[in-house]
C-alpha cells in the first residue's frame, strides 16, 4: 500500500545511517516517492549523493542552497508528505523533536508535518535506557508519534543490548501496514473506558487502584488514527488525548462511569472496557474528613459496585461489539474465559501481573486475546501503542 505515497525519510547522524539507504531502496521499490532530509551530522555517515541517487530527488539538508540562495520550505514538505519516518533517530534528534528545538531542516520539517510521524531510535544501550531518553520518547508518544522500538543485539560500541535501529524490512513493513489499515474505522463510533475509579471514603480519602490510563488512551489514539470517532470515558488520570477525533468524558466513581457508559453506548458501534473499575465502594462515605484523634479505628462497610461490562453486555444490540479486559494474578486463562462468556463479550484482552512490564503504570504490555468463537491470540511484550494496534486489528477481524 506504499504505491504512490509521499514519504519523508529523515536521517540523523548515527552509524545506523547506512541502513537508511536500504530502507530508501525498499520504499522506492514499493512505489513510494521519497524525499530525503538529512541533518548536517548525518552527512558524515552517508553521503547525500548516495541518497539522491537512490531516491531520484535532490537531498534536502540546509535551509538555503549555498550557491543560488534557493529556499527549501519545510512547511511545503510537511504539507506534501503522507508520512514521515526518522531513521535513524539519535538521542540528540529525539530530544530536539520532543522539545521543539528547531535548529536544523529535519526538526523544522518534523514540526511542520501534518502527516503521521514514525521514529526509529538508534543509539547505545545506556543512552537508550537513560531517563532523559525515556522521557523524551514518552513525550513524543504523547504527541501521537509512532515509535518503532529498537532491537537488541550487538551495537557499534561492541556492547550487547537494546538500542540498534530496527531492520529496514521491519520499518518498511510498519509503514506498509499503516497505509494498509488506512481509515478502516472511518464512520465508526467507539467508546473506550480508561483509568481507575475513585470511591470516596471521605472528602480526602478514597479507594482506588494503580491504573494510569495509558492502555485505554493508547487504544483511543490508535482507533482515532484509523478514522473512528472516539469517546473516552476516563477516570482520574494525568493524560491528555491528542487526536482531535477523541472526546473525553471525565468521571470519578464507578457509578459515574456506569451512567456515562449507559448514555453513550447505545450510539456506539463498539465499546472497549479498558478501565480498572473498583469492585467495591464505601457504603456510607463521610461528608467530613474522618479524624483519628480520640476515635477508635472505624470499620468501613463496603458495597459491590455495578459491573459495567456486564451491564453493557445485557444492553448490547445485534451488530454492536463489546471488548473486555482482564488483569489477572492467577488462573489467568480460566478467569478470562469465564468473564468473556458471563458478560456477553465478543473478545477479552487478558494480561497478567506475573509478567514483568505488563499491567499498571508501565509503557509496555503483554496480552493474550480470547475471542468468543474460540480464537486465541498470544502477543509478545510490546509498547502499549503497539498492543493497541494488535487489539484494533483483532477487533476488525471479528
Amino acid at each position: 500500500m506504499l504505491e504512490g505515497k509521499h514519504i519523508i525519510l529523515g536521517i540523523s547522524g548515527g552509524i545506523a545511517a547506512y541502513k537508511s539507504a536500504y530502507l530508501l531502496r525498499l520504499l522506492v521499490k514499493a512505489g513510494a516517492e521519497v524525499q530525503v532530509v538529512m541533518t548536517p551530522a548525518a552527512k558524515e555517515f552517508i553521503t547525500p549523493v548516495t541518497m539522491s541517487a537512490l531516491s531520484g530527488k535532490p537531498v534536502v539538508s540546509e535551509f538555503f542552497t549555498a550557491n543560488t540562495g534557493e529556499w527549501h520550505s519545510h512547511v511545503d514538505l510537511g504539507l506534501w508528505a503522507d508520512a514521515m519516518i526518522i531513521a535513524p533517530a539519535t538521542a540528540s534528534t529525539i530530544a530536539k523533536m520532543a522539545n521543539g528545538v528547531a535548529d536544523n531542516m529535519l526538526i523544522t520539517t518534523y514540526l511542520s508535518a501534518k502527516a503521521p510521524v514514525f521514529i526509529a531510535p538508534a543509539m547505545d544501550l545506556d543512552m537508550f535506557a537513560h531517563p532523559s531518553t525515556t522521557r523524551n520518547l514518552e513525550l513524543l508518544r504523547s504527541y501521537g508519534n509512532h515509535i518503532i522500538e529498537p532491537a537488541s543485539g550487538e551495537l557499534a560500541s561492541h556492547l550487547v543490548g537494546k538500542g540498534r535501529m530496527e531492520e529496514p524490512e521491519v520499518i518498511a513493513s510498519v509503514l506498509d501496514r499503516f497505509f494498509d489499515c488506512g481509515m478502516s474505522l472511518a464512520g465508526k463510533h467507539i467508546m473506550i473506558t480508561a483509568g481507575p475509579t475513585y470511591e470516596k471514603i471521605d472528602p480526602v480519602r478514597f479507594i482506588g487502584n494503580y491504573s494510569s490510563g495509558k492502555m485505554g488512551y493508547a487504544i483511543a489514539e490508535e482507533a482515532a488514527s484509523r478514522g473512528a470517532d472516539v469517546t473516552i470515558v476516563s477516570g482520574p488520570v494525568a493524560l491528555k488525548a491528542v487526536n482531535p477525533r477523541i472526546k473525553v468524558v471525565d468521571v470519578e466513581s464507578a457509578r459515574e462511569m456506569l451512567e456515562a457508559c449507559e448514555r453513550i453506548f447505545p450510539s456506539c458501534d463498539t465499546a472497549i472496557m479498558c478501565a480498572a473499575v473498583a469492585d467495591y465502594a464505601p457504603a456510607h462515605p463521610a461528608d467530613r474528613k474522618i479524624k483519628r484523634e480520640h476515635n477508635d479505628l472505624q470499620v468501613i462497610e463496603l458495597v459491590k459496585n455495578p459491573d459495567i461490562a456486564a451491564t453493557l453486555g445485557a444492553m448490547k444490540k445485534p451488530g454492536q461489539r463489546l471488548v473486555g479486559f482482564a488483569l489477572e494474578t492467577d488462573n489467568e486463562m480460566s478467569n478470562a474465559l469465564h468473564k468473556l462468556k458471563a458478560k456477553n463479550l465478543d473478545m477479552i484482552v487478558m494480561n497478567s501481573l506475573r509478567d514483568k512490564g505488563a499491567g499498571f503504570r508501565t509503557d509496555t504490555n503483554k496480552v493474550t486475546i480470547y475471542k468468543l468463537d474460540g480464537g486465541e491470540l498470544h502477543f509478545d511484550m510490546k509498547s502499549k501503542r503497539e498492543v493497541a494496534s494488535d487489539i484494533i486489528d483483532t477487533l476488525l477481524s471479528l
